[in-house]
């Protein structure tokens, strides 16, 4: 049996994982419990406009009270993706009038399928509808991340056993944004998902590792990033040289399937990528990301000014931003030098990781870096081992649990959460 399927090897990592989603449930339905911010949130420009008390009326998909605590934000679109579908028109549209696209189209589908598959079953609750998927989608995130626990474990016991292992899954769950696992966000999924291939890649299972490269694609974007991990055993082999496809030798010898099919194992997310971008999904995802959200691919100009204005406000007279954007910086940094650190042992893991950090960090606006740097495996590799010695591990753990209490605090009110 694969080493990787024997339950006594990860059951510590099993139990961790259920204590973990028993106590963030009850943390955040324990906080509005207990206490209430002030509103509106102005931490951000933009944001006193979106956290008023009465700026979320008009979003049904985030006044349901079934579990409403991990609801807010972009969980509006998934749920309304996996509940009607793109064209909801209960959730905002831009574009002509002949030419709509609801802001849903910025996201991408197997979560919220994931999430709709899910959901079937959980009608016989008789929950509303809103509140099924909602319910779903919580199940799909809280699985997710248990795979990714999982395969960090299998990752990293090998240099630094199974107390390593556990240890790296644990700042995973423990880290100031690991609260997004366990929320209607992809961030849980995606993690099961792509650590999932790094994990099999590792064991050299790369048809496996493929299908959930192109799951992880669908999922987040970035999950393109995982073509090279998966190409890079591809490349060492040596059988991209039989793709020399000289009409004689074609003729004579036949295409060089095995390693045209090995190729396509190894391409499998650019795959995926170009699969969903050439469809109406993908053309409606340009339009939807570009022009509301501000997001593009590798846009160094926007990248620039607007990371310049972040650093020049930790200096400036807003306490709420410059608090934030230390968090921020504190996560960029910390996800390029755990790339680095990881560099040496963990060649592959270490490029997808900075790969997810670079495109993350050079998408334009200067916001959600702590969210992003969770699908950078390299990062709890890196705490994991430094978290060998007691005193490191200890530190860090008291100001990433904190942090964590803080921030999820503040998504449980619907504040600005990265």
């Amino acid at each position: 049996m694969n080493p990787l399927l024997k339950t006594h090897s990860f059951q510590p990592v099993v139990w961790l994982w259920a204590a973990w989603v028993v106590i963030l449930l009850n943390f955040q339905w324990l906080v509005p419990a207990r206490l209430q911010l002030q509103r509106p949130d102005n931490v951000l420009e933009w944001t006193a406009k979106e956290t008023t008390a009465g700026s979320q009326k008009d979003k049904p998909y985030l006044n349901d009270p079934f579990l409403n605590d991990h609801v807010a934000w972009d969980s509006e679109f998934y749920l309304s993706i996996a509940t009607v579908g793109y064209d909801d028109p209960a959730v905002r549209s831009i574009g002509p009038k002949d030419q709509q696209h609801t802001l849903s189209y910025a996201f991408l589908p197997f979560y919220p399928l994931a999430t709709r598959l899910v959901a079937f079953p959980l009608r016989i609750l008789g929950l509303t509808p809103i509140a099924t998927s909602t319910l779903a989608a919580v199940i799909v995130s809280a699985l997710g991340t248990l795979a990714g626990m999982i395969a960090l474990y299998d990752l990293v016991k090998e240099e630094l056993g199974g107390e390593g292992g556990l240890r790296a899954a644990f700042y995973l769950i423990a880290f100031p944004s690991g609260f997004f696992l366990a929320q209607v966000y992809t961030e849980g999924l995606f993690v099961g998902l792509a650590f999932g291939c790094l994990a099999l890649i590792r064991r050299k299972h790369l048809v496996w590792a493929a299908v959930l490269a192109a799951l992880a694609t669908w999922t987040r974007a970035v999950g393109i990033a995982l073509v090279i991990p998966l190409a890079i055993p591809w490349l060492q082999a040596g059988e991209w040289i039989d793709l020399d496809l000289e009409w004689k030798q074609i003729y004579f010898q036949g295409l060089p399937w095995r390693a045209i099919g090995r190729g396509l194992i190894a391409f499998a997310p650019m795959v995926a990528f170009f699969v969903w971008r050439m469809s109406y999904l993908g053309a409606g995802f340009s339009l939807v990301e570009e022009s509301y959200f501000g997001r593009g691919f590798l846009s160094l100009g926007t990248t620039f000014y607007t990371w310049s204005l972040a650093f020049e406000s930790l200096f400036g007279s807003n306490p709420q931003r410059t608090a934030y954007y230390l968090i921020e910086f504190g996560a960029v940094i910390l996800g390029f030098v755990a790339c680095f650190a990881t560099w040496r042992r963990y060649r592959g893991v270490a490029w997808f990781s900075l790969a997810v950090v670079l495109l993350s960090f050079t998408s334009g606006p200067a916001q959600g870096m702590h969210r992003y740097v969770l699908g950078a495996p390299s990062v709890f590799i890196a705490l994991s081992q430094w978290g060998q010695r007691p005193a490191f591990d200890r530190a860090w753990t008291i100001l990433s649990i904190l942090l964590m209490g803080l921030i999820a605090t503040l998504f449980t009110f619907d504040m600005w959460a990265g």
